[in-house]
């Protein structure tokens, strides 16, 4: 494998586990709007927020912008994830995958709101899915109206899911408050991969018991938004490290995935800042960096033919 060097960055290549693609945001969640707006706005729950940087003016989010990104930060290969406030992204996801195979490993979404979705999932595996995702954190919880992860038509789907050895990109709500469904869901399916994103939702008290999740063989854990999470720390994030080197010690290095949730997390900084206060940090070894931001990614979604990127100097250098 050829080797790139930045004055950023270490000899390894850095794989995304956890970010988002779509061309047009339009979605209900709890009964409240998201849609697009100019200007990389989103009338987000009755609320106007800064959804996307400013300069991405007419709200798509594609593959293509997020290539440049990538390529500028020498990112070589990132995870696609979905989320219920995009909306469904599945019909622009699946040409994404087909186009750019060997940068994005793509995941399928289901309305998992309602019964019904294992067809859908079936469907999605045959479109060439190889993984689905599930934003937990935004089931309805409610006790009359819950929506259960180890629910039978869930764990049909998730042993569906074993069989065929599609991954599950999930993400819990706050604390302990889906971990014992998850656990069942573990126990049932041995065999299933679970890439649970958030990092726990680390700055919220009980993130460590979705940290321990990943003591299960085919569990990892992924940092999609951890800035966002300390975003009221900023840059350089030195709680999110220690954070992290707080989930290694509790479950090993080769258990924790780099993810950026990128795009919403570059409206406060760059996508390379989304990683390269790990590359900086002192907190960590060279080996353990290697391991977080590329190395153990590669081997849990299987990404082949990583590209190689080299270091393009500023204009302001």
């Amino acid at each position: 494998m050829q080797l790139i060097t930045s004055p950023y960055m270490s000899d390894f290549k850095i794989i995304d586990a956890h970010a988002h693609l779509w061309l047009k945001q339009e979605a209900v969640v709890g009964g409240r709007r998201i849609s697009q707006l100019p200007n990389g706005r989103a009338d987000f729950m009755g609320e106007e927020r800064q959804m996307l940087p400013p300069f991405m003016i007419d709200g798509r989010n594609s593959a293509e912008v997020f290539l440049s990104n990538m390529d500028y930060a020498q990112v070589s290969a990132a995870v696609i994830t979905q989320e219920f406030i995009d909306g469904n992204q599945n019909e622009y996801l699946k040409t994404v995958m087909a186009k750019y195979p060997d940068r994005f490993f793509v995941c399928g979404l289901c309305e998992f709101r309602e019964d019904g979705f294992l067809k859908k999932a079936s469907d999605l595996i045959e479109n060439g899915f190889k993984g689905i995702a599930i934003p937990a954190h935004r089931l309805p919880l409610a006790p009359d109206n819950r929506v259960w992860l180890n629910s039978p038509e869930m764990m049909e789907m998730f042993r569906m899911m074993e069989r065929q050895g599609i991954i599950l990109s999930i993400t819990l709500a706050d604390g302990t408050t889906q971990v014992d469904e998850m656990k069942d869901v573990i126990q049932e399916c041995p065999g299933l991969k679970i890439a649970i994103g958030h990092f726990g939702m680390v700055t919220v008290d009980g993130w460590m018991e979705q940290i321990k999740l990943a003591r299960y063989e085919n569990v990892m854990i992924e940092s999609g938004g951890i800035t966002w999470l300390f975003n009221s720390e900023f840059y350089p994030y030195k709680g999110a490290v220690k954070a992290i080197r707080q989930a290694a010690d509790e479950v090993g290095m080769d258990k924790l995935m780099w993810g950026s949730d990128y795009p919403r997390t570059i409206t406060a900084i760059t996508y390379r800042m989304s990683y390269d206060f790990i590359t900086k940090s002192s907190m960590l070894t060279e080996s353990e960096k290697a391991s977080f931001l590329g190395e153990n990614a590669k081997n849990f979604y299987g990404f082949k033919n990583l590209v190689d990127l080299p270091y393009i100097k500023n204009m302001s250098e």
